[in-house]
């Protein structure tokens, strides 16, 4: 069991508790999943698409799965059917080790970082960022990065407001600003 849940079993949900807003163990919200997309650049050679797996396979430790595009924009030079992405869903134990070492090492490395905004909430307690380069996880070798990749980091919650959700990244010790 990762640090995180176990921090999470022991004290956080304790905290909610003794706030008062909870009258039992199972109303204290907790985080469900957390979604990683990495977009691509259509005009992109083919090996991006190949390249993005890997990334998100060394950050993540699970396989991701290709997305394609549901139309055709041309606009876009994108055609019905071609990769437009890639996205891993992590639940459970990677879940938790994940955020960890996203809360922990990944966003600290940020260039001028400091905190995460706290607007990124959609209403009903889900909170999503965009991480504007793959290199600041420290699983990612430098050497072999060809592309530099962005990816949206969405972490899903029980939680059925945002300062709900809000309360309780805080205290699994997302860094938010103020």
């Amino acid at each position: 069991m990762s640090q995180l849940h176990e921090h999470y079993q022991k004290t956080i949900v304790e905290q909610l508790l003794q706030s008062g807003k909870y009258t039992n163990r199972m109303q204290v919200p907790k985080v469900e999943k957390v979604v990683i997309n990495m977009g691509i650049n259509s005009k992109h050679d083919k090996d991006v698409t190949a390249e993005a797996q890997q990334e998100l396979m060394t950050i993540t430790g699970q396989k991701p799965v290709v997305t394609h595009a549901k139309k055709s924009i041309a606009n876009f030079h994108v055609r019905q059917g071609m990769p437009v992405g890639a996205k891993v869903t992590l639940r459970g134990r990677r879940m938790y080790e994940f955020l960890e070492r996203f809360f922990n090492a990944a966003l600290p490395r940020i260039r001028d970082f400091r905190g995460v905004n706290p607007r990124g909430f959609d209403g009903r307690g889900s909170y999503t960022m965009g991480v504007k380069d793959q290199t600041i996880f420290p699983e990612v070798e430098l050497d072999k990065i060809k592309h530099n990749l962005g990816m949206d980091v969405t972490i899903v919650t029980t939680a059925n407001t945002d300062a709900e959700a809000k309360e309780l990244l805080k205290l699994m010790g997302m860094p938010f600003s103020s």
